[in-house]
């Protein structure tokens, strides 16, 4: 009998579950400052003659929370879209600065690695992504293998690796800014940018795929390279606003119209293309007039530039009108708005150094200034208590959503000290969304332009406790590139922006902080070198260190296993490498393979390739393989350059696998050696 009294509310726990479960729209803008949306004109202090005006935003903000101290990642757009998705700072990568160069541009995010889109979809969600990726693709060679770039290519072929592989079930999108992901087929507007010097659209044309639809490059002819001109997939510069939020409608509307699916909730990650020049502005988005429609909130015309932002405006506001009059299938009573999170926000600062755009803050995109990456963030989210018009100064970035929405969920995050990987720097912000303070932490920003290696980065820490004694203020100190590349901290300027926002002194040569500057410094140093925020509460102080251009002691600090793949691993002078075939270095079909006996936390290794070159595949334990770079090569378009580093922890007996082969037989071969390998090894059990 006490089995019969309990089956019935077993269908109503469950349903309980899901029906809390909030629907996601994250919306981001392209190269849009604090001064760009009308949301920000009390913060900015734009007269109603420079301020364009975005009514939607306005109306996000008024039903939500608005934040005055968001940042991005980095200051450029592949990047913050790695860190947004990831939860990740993006140096942890392969990139130190810049952005996915090229046709193709290699996925930088690996197989494994969880995103927004794999949390949500392992939570019953529909997800969708339209808009602008540029976070790398792999094209289908025509016998089905994987492409190694642009010039092997089979555009008629499904594309080998894109969204759908990071956690999306519906893609419509760009492979990265739009001026170059296709030929303009100039179906609405002038020709714009490169597609002045004429018609592009050859069959060896290398400027882009065109539209992408999951992996399908739909404007394929067969004919190399070349892409239809006309029809619905002709690459049309000027209505990709239109398009996108006609395929975000779709996605909505498809969803909500499948019985099977239409029960679970949906997460739709909209990254805009504008306003990223050209400044294509669409005629109409959902039948609104766009382009000339823009108007400065004095009532006069706007600009091209601020009529591309409006467009984004009329987008959002389309999809909240939408949220608004669409019944929730899970609760027929209520509008899908009440139980949906709508976040807007932009990937960078503004392109163009005006401060009616960029706001009260110094430089602008590219720039690890406050102009490079304090970016607009508004939420809403009616059930859960997020809004009602408010305004926060509190510190946030765009690499806490993934921390923020595994709150939502009730998500543990991955087990980083088991050796899971993800969100390793996110913090749940989800307390600041609700007007509660959350504790400070340190927070970097990548991409310096005004450095003379792009790699430079910076830290916030606001009041840090320093010899027992909290130092207030807001603490922005600079490092050139030496930290992200090396891990070696040398700063070179220091801002409070609590009583300096524009950055304009330079406070470190101040004697009296020096203790400040040197609590900062191991700040960084800690936080550069452990993989990640989260790691900093379980990695071990101990740091062991095997170089192998020097001698090695006896007995070795740490029980390390060497076995080599092709010969025997041989030190030399300029480190480990196999005396092969070949060099001394490891080449083509040779490796290493490295075994700890207890767990260690891998802080960085280091090869050097020499007169060789730089290539090959990494493999932790069972981890997907990552590509390998080396200190003094491979500086692909400036951003690759530098030690090996944030791998994670690998279990006791795990192989760590350094090998010169490619792992999909068509990216570059190695050639070189392995200097030096520093871990932090765990106490036994």
């Amino acid at each position: 009998m006490k089995l019969l009294f309990f089956l019935p509310l077993i269908p109503f726990i469950v349903f309980s579950q899901i029906s809390d479960r909030p629907n996601v729209v994250l919306f981001m803008a392209d190269d849009m400052g604090m001064g760009d949306t009308s949301a920000y004109q009390f913060y900015t202090k734009n007269s109603d003659d420079q301020q364009i005006h975005t009514p939607a935003m306005e109306k996000l903000a008024s039903m939500g929370m608005l934040f005055t101290d968001a940042h991005t990642p980095s200051s450029r757009c592949t990047p913050t879209r790695y860190g947004l998705l990831t939860g990740r700072y993006p140096w942890r990568a392969r990139m130190k600065h810049w952005v996915l160069f090229g046709v193709q541009g290699d996925p930088l995010i690996e197989e494994d690695r969880p995103t927004l889109a794999t949390l949500f979809r392992s939570q019953g969600y529909a997800t969708a992504m339209v808009g602008k990726w540029h976070l790398g693709l792999r094209y289908t060679q025509t016998n089905g293998k994987p492409a190694a770039g642009w010039e092997d290519a089979d555009l008629t072929k499904d594309v080998f690796d894109g969204p759908c592989d990071h956690g999306f079930d519906y893609t419509r999108f760009t492979s990265r800014s739009h001026g170059t992901s296709g030929p303009d087929a100039g179906t609405t507007g002038p020709q714009t940018g490169k597609n002045k010097k004429g018609n592009r659209n050859t069959p060896n044309q290398s400027i882009g795929p065109g539209h992408i639809h999951n992996r399908k490059i739909i404007g394929a002819t067969g004919n190399e390279k070349k892409l239809v001109e006309k029809g619905k997939n002709a690459y049309d510069l000027h209505d990709l606003g239109n398009r996108h939020s006609n395929h975000a409608i779709e996605f909505l509307t498809q969803h909500l119209r499948n019985k099977d699916r239409s029960f679970n909730p949906f997460f739709l990650y909209y990254p805009s293309n504008s306003n990223h020049g050209p400044y294509t502005v669409a005629n109409e988005v959902g039948g609104k007039k766009v382009r000339g429609a823009g108007k400065m909130v004095s009532g006069a015309s706007a600009s091209t530039r601020l009529d591309y932002i409006y467009e984004n405006d009329v987008a959002l506001g389309r999809l909240i009108n939408y949220l608004e009059q669409t019944k929730d299938p899970r609760r027929p009573s209520k509008k899908l708005i009440e139980n949906t999170i709508v976040i807007f926000t932009s990937d960078n600062g503004a392109e163009v150094k005006t401060k009616t755009a960029t706001g009260p803050v110094r430089s602008n995109k590219g720039s690890c200034y406050e102009g490079g990456h304090r970016v607009p963030f508004l939420v809403a989210w009616p059930n859960g208590k997020v809004g009602n018009g408010k305004t926060s100064s509190q510190l946030i970035g765009l690499q806490d959503l993934y921390a923020t929405f595994s709150e939502i969920l009730k998500v543990p995050l991955p087990d980083l000290r088991n050796g899971e990987k993800g969100a390793e720097d996110s913090y749940n912000v989800l307390p600041a969304w609700r007007g509660k303070k959350i504790p400070n932490r340190p927070m970097f920003y990548n991409d310096h332009k005004e450095s003379k290696d792009g790699a430079a980065c910076a830290m916030r820490l606001d009041n840090p406790k320093v010899g027992g004694k909290i130092i207030k203020g807001q603490w922005k100190i600079f490092f050139d590139a030496s930290l992200l590349r090396q891990a070696k901290a040398k700063p070179v300027e220091l801002y409070d922006l609590a009583t300096d926002p524009m950055e304009s002194k330079n406070r470190l040569e101040d004697p009296e902080l020096k203790p400040l500057i040197k609590k900062l410094i191991s700040t960084a140093i800690q936080h550069r070198t452990v993989g990640g925020h989260r790691f900093t509460a379980i990695a071990p102080r101990k740091r062991i260190t095997f170089d192998w251009t020097q001698p090695m002691p006896i007995p070795a600090p740490l029980t390390l296993s060497v076995s080599g793949k092709g010969g025997l691993p041989t030190q030399k002078p300029d480190g480990l490498g196999i005396e092969g075939k070949g060099s001394s270095r490891i080449d083509s079909g040779e490796g290493i393979a490295l075994r700890f006996e207890q767990d260690v936390l891998i802080e960085s290794i280091a090869l050097k390739a020499g007169d060789g070159s730089c290539g090959g595949s990494l493999i932790k334990g069972k981890n997907s393989p990552l590509a390998i770079y080396c200190i003094d090569a491979d500086n692909d378009a400036k951003d690759q350059q530098g030690i090996i580093s944030d791998l994670g922890i690998i279990k006791r007996g795990e192989r760590l696998i350094l090998d010169a082969g490619p792992h999909l037989g068509v990216e570059q071969t190695g050639s070189w050696k392995l200097q030096s390998l520093v871990v932090r090894p765990f106490a036994q059990d």
